[in-house]
């Protein structure tokens, strides 16, 4: 049974979001790892890039499939999570704790479109 952080922001694509101030920190959820199984690598976007919510910015493979990820909120690519460059397993080994990207909001507002944990979970036990 994967599982779910209280607290977050959850997208239909399986994004989750971490807010500190004004900062988005993105990653994917343990029910989306679980479902592509072990990553072999992680496409990130470069700092300074502008995104748009729902817009495609990288991509996660594994040996099964590849799937793109989409960002939960609109701003400024202010940091990428370099560790993944080496080892994309660490999202295996914690969806939650090894984020992706970070990226400051320039409409904070975006988030209230998105799930909380409580949606997400049911959203899941219907796919």
């Amino acid at each position: 049974m994967s599982k779910t952080l209280e607290g977050l922001y959850y997208s239909e694509s399986h994004e989750w979001v971490k807010v500190e101030g004004n900062v988005a920190i993105i990653g994917i959820t343990d029910f989306a790892q679980h479902a592509m199984g072990d990553l072999s690598y992680v496409d990130m976007p470069e700092v300074d890039d502008e995104l748009e919510k729902g817009e495609e910015f990288g991509a996660v493979e594994s040996v099964k499939a590849a799937s793109d990820l989409y960002s939960p909120v609109s701003g400024t690519v202010i940091e990428i999570n370099e560790e993944l460059e080496d080892a994309p397993e660490l999202l295996n080994q914690d969806a939650f704790a090894n984020w992706i990207i970070k990226v400051e909001m320039s409409d904070p507002s975006e988030l209230e479109a998105l799930m909380d944990a409580a949606a997400y979970e049911s959203m899941c036990a219907n796919e």
